[in-house]
């Protein structure tokens, strides 16, 4: 009788403390994916550096281009490879789930505008796919996948492609 009274009470409890799906690491990664997207729409580029691991980032982007190899940029990297025209976008429905105590794994939708070339802006809209992982006592982003959302669009091969 007892033994069935704890079992009943634990199954209640863990019901409630996993309601929210999300452990104090979890919630962390998504501010920080909120704050990273603000300082790069704000062009704090020390922030977006400071969000990133210090042992360099893994990437790919959205454009159908190859992965990237481990860069660590800097915020003079950022300052001198983003045009001037700024770029608005925004996360919607993002998720996180801790994988272990050191490494989260994080989805969500980037959407907004972005320089289009020729000094005006275009729609964006990404599926982005990001480990975090525990850089002393800070959540940095180790690796980002950009997939395209764009309605359907692809990207065909061209030379730049291959050159770094």
């Amino acid at each position: 009788m007892f033994r069935n009274i704890f079992l009943s009470a634990a199954l209640i409890f863990s019901v409630v403390v996993f309601a929210d799906a999300h452990t104090d690491a979890e919630k962390t990664v998504l501010k920080n994916i909120e704050a990273y997207w603000e300082a790069r729409n704000d062009r704090e580029w020390d922030t977006v550096v400071a969000l990133t691991s210090s042992s360099g980032m893994l990437g790919t982007n959205s454009d159908g281009s190859f992965h990237k190899p481990l860069n660590n940029q800097t915020a003079k990297d950022w300052e001198n490879q983003t045009p001037m025209v700024a770029g608005l976008v925004g996360v919607y429905a993002s998720e996180a789930h801790q994988l272990n105590s050191s490494t989260v794994y994080a989805r969500y939708y980037a959407e907004g505008v972005v320089p289009d070339g020729n000094g005006g802006v275009r729609p964006y809209r990404t599926r982005v796919t990001s480990v975090w992982i525990k850089e002393d006592s800070n959540w940095v982003m180790k690796t980002s996948h950009f997939s395209s959302a764009a309605y359907g669009g692809t990207h065909q091969t061209v030379q730049e492609d291959f050159e770094d």
